[in-house]
């Protein structure tokens, strides 16, 4: 019959390590030290090895009670963590949860997803800040954040990161601005246009679409006299038949939905702003952070914002009258 360890071997063995003597480690486990020499005795016999040599003064690990030893620490260790887990499981999961995102799908999207969230798990505290700046998670201490692009570059080894959503932006317009100024027929043709652009970035009047047929990459110089650093108030200008802009769908999807707003140049989109959870680099995860991560994903998977929008399809032709 092969020997064999069991839990109790293995913590007592750290047991007389830690305390170099068997009456230490007894005294520890409450029990007589005749108790810890017999159970190492049966030990060594069972093992066939001796696993600690005895001095005058001190009771110190073999070369072979030593590497026991290490490995043990290994194994009592991931008992603890497996048992700890298992009891967390058991548990409704408590404490706060602190997250940041961008004010429009914070707003349209994430709130209400994170109310339904708190009442299935009444205990957990959940506080959502809206910016537009991502802060530093770790030193504003955040639990993570719900962001419209991946962070990349040196900050990427920093932070760990699961896409929620696939998101798209397209081109959309008023039926109003279309009867009046026409339909464009070619991405070439927005620079006739009246183009509402976001001053977001450096390259705010350069927008790279991407050919939905064959996902090749088209770099379109625009401009326009309105242009913002506020997307909210570029869509209300968009609404009311001041232009054309570059928008994300879960954003004007309902518009879409109502006629307020058609899809110009359906077959082109930027595809650079998917939703994603990004949270810092930490050792272990919370449960709490677990659930509401597979929560998200499950709830933005299937992109609920497509249910409100319409197929693609042509923007209104010249002339027609707009629906109000």
């Amino acid at each position: 019959m092969r020997p064999h360890l069991d839990r109790p071997d293995l913590e007592l063995l750290l047991a007389i390590r830690s305390h170099g003597s068997l009456a230490g480690a007894a005294a520890a486990a409450g029990v007589v030290p005749s108790v810890i020499t017999k159970r190492l005795a049966a030990l060594e016999a069972r093992l066939g090895l001796k696993l600690f040599q005895r001095t005058t003064r001190r009771v110190v690990p073999s070369a072979e009670g030593e590497a026991l030893c290490e490995r043990a620490l290994g194994l009592l260790a991931g008992f603890q963590a497996m048992e700890a887990e298992l009891q967390e499981r058991q548990r409704e999961p408590v404490g706060r949860i602190r997250l940041a995102a961008t004010f429009g799908f914070g707003r349209l999207w994430l709130g209400p997803a994170l109310a339904q969230f708190q009442q299935r798990h009444p205990q957990l505290e959940v506080q959502l800040q809206l910016t537009e700046q991502l802060p530093d998670l770790a030193i504003e201490g955040f639990d993570g954040a719900v962001w419209l692009w991946a962070v990349r570059g040196q900050r990427a080894s920093e932070w760990t990161g699961r896409r929620l959503a696939r998101n798209q932006r397209v081109l959309v317009a008023a039926p109003e601005y279309l009867a009046r100024r026409g339909t464009p027929a070619t991405p070439e043709e927005l620079a006739a246009h009246d183009c509402l652009v976001v001053r977001e970035n450096e390259q705010f009047g350069l927008w790279r679409l991407q050919r939905e047929r064959d996902r090749a990459e088209l770099r379109v110089r625009v401009g326009g006299k309105l242009s913002s650093n506020s997307g909210e108030l570029v869509r209300d200008w968009c609404l009311a038949g001041h232009g054309i802009m570059l928008r994300s769908l879960w954003d004007i999807a309902g518009a879409l939905a109502s006629g307020e707003l058609v899809r110009v140049l359906p077959g082109y989109a930027m595809a650079d702003a998917d939703v994603h959870w990004l949270a810092p680099h930490t050792a272990s995860t919370p449960r709490r952070i677990k659930l509401l991560v597979d929560f998200l994903a499950a709830r933005f998977r299937e992109e609920p914002w497509k249910a409100q929008a319409p197929a693609p399809s042509a923007a209104a032709p010249r002339g027609s009258r707009p629906r109000r």
